[in-house]
């Protein structure tokens, strides 16, 4: 019977190839772009997740900054400042946490021989490192012993090394900074970012070195990582520098926390819904050909009028009749959906990438976007597809299972 039925629909196809043809390629058309919209979505996610990972796993950083509430006996607008005590707080208050390091900046003249320039000295503890999930290209990161040492070491960002040793070797030389000669032990990997927090661009020394070139009592941040729930660490932190500092721990103004996980949250969420936008524009350029597809499946079914009351009256039931021009309009959608994806596979081995970062930095190939066609985005294609291809055949099929067999052997 089912053997039959195909039998059927392949027939009719064939009898009419050049408009089964056209209804086909309208329908690749149309599954192709979807297939590519949502691969757009997915590279364009991927891209923003690259320069995203430089703020590292579970990272939190507290910045000081002004109360915006008032509390207890300290009026709004009182300024805050982190201190080295704020240290010993948080890691005693707050036993979630892993590792911790203070931060003290200061942009200064760094020069190395006949070259030179300005640049952020960062002064901070080895355990910033992997809060901050810095990667070494040459040498090796200072250690433990270095944070209390006094030690004049410094590893230096990718753009430093590159503008003050261009292809020279760095590690093991030294480097000037304001006047005192610090000892380079490493160089990091380029990292790809957004904003000011210009990593490429620094120059990293022990904290206690920092000393040399400025008061580190008063820091410019702290950066921690942690186990456990961002939104209770977050909170204990928080609550913390409120009952030293005396503010009100709902101010949140009065340290600003900057909290990866849940900005990384947030950002999931915007491309998460790009990627629903750019799918639903994709459906209707899909349901274009589906929509070509239905009307195609309609006027087959006023041609053959006259064969469905033949079959009706040969004793063809209802779902007989549904099933024929529905497996007609399913066959059509299947060999149509598989020449789409093929063709959208062709496209986006040609196109490659498309530029993101590399318009706004040197050497960012990794975060263009790159048209990644995933198994996610094949399902969701494919439901889509299947979709649009039922209801477009649903349709005409049902109209052509209602018929009255009397009426339509009537036809001419």
């Amino acid at each position: 019977m089912f053997r039959d039925l195909y039998r059927q629909a392949y027939n009719a196809l064939r009898y009419n190839r050049r408009r089964s043809l056209l209804t086909m390629l309208g329908m690749a058309w149309g599954i192709a772009t979807v297939v590519l919209l949502l691969a757009y979505g997915t590279g364009f996610q991927n891209g923003l997740m690259v320069a995203f990972r430089t703020f590292g796993g579970n990272l939190i950083a507290m910045f000081p900054g002004r109360t915006s509430l008032q509390a207890g006996g300290s009026k709004a607008g009182t300024q805050i400042r982190l201190t080295r005590d704020d240290l010993e707080y948080l890691v005693a208050e707050v036993p979630m946490i892993k590792r911790i390091s203070p931060e003290a900046n200061k942009q200064t003249l760094v020069a190395y021989g006949t070259r030179s320039g300005t640049y952020g000295v960062r002064g901070i503890y080895s355990s910033y490192q992997r809060i901050r999930d810095l990667e070494i290209a040459e040498g090796a990161f200072f250690g433990e012993q270095e944070d209390f040492t006094h030690s004049r070491v410094a590893v230096l960002g990718s753009d430093v090394k590159k503008k003050l040793f261009s292809g020279l070797n760095a590690v093991g030389d030294t480097v000037r900074i304001e006047g005192i000669s610090y000892k380079v032990v490493g160089v990091m990997k380029r990292m790809l970012q957004d904003g000011d927090d210009n990593m490429n661009g620094s120059v990293y020394i022990p904290y206690s070195a920092m000393g040399d070139l400025k008061n580190t009592y008063y820091l410019d941040s702290i950066a921690l990582d942690y186990e456990g729930e961002h939104a209770k660490v977050v909170k204990a932190v928080r609550e913390s520098m409120a009952f030293h500092h005396s503010f009100d721990p709902k101010d949140e103004r009065a340290i600003f926390v900057f909290d990866a996980v849940k900005d990384l949250a947030d950002l999931t969420v915007i491309t998460i819904g790009i990627k629903v936008l750019l799918g639903f524009i994709g459906m209707l350029t899909l349901g274009i050909g589906g929509v070509g597809l239905m009307n195609i499946m309609l006027v087959s079914v006023t041609q053959r009028t006259r064969e469905i009351g033949v079959e009706k009256a040969l004793g063809a039931r209802r779902w007989h009749i549904l099933f024929q021009f529905l497996a007609e309009a399913l066959v059509i959608t299947f060999i149509g959906g598989v020449a789409g994806v093929i063709l959208a596979y062709l496209i986006s081995w040609s196109v490659g990438s498309l530029t993101l970062w590399s318009a706004f930095m040197e050497d960012a190939s990794e975060g263009d976007i790159h048209l990644i066609i995933d198994s996610t985005t094949l399902i969701w294609s494919t439901a889509i597809l299947s979709f649009v291809g039922i209801v477009s055949g649903m349709l005409p099929a049902i109209k052509a299972a209602r018929l009255d067999p009397i009426e339509a052997l009537r036809y001419e």
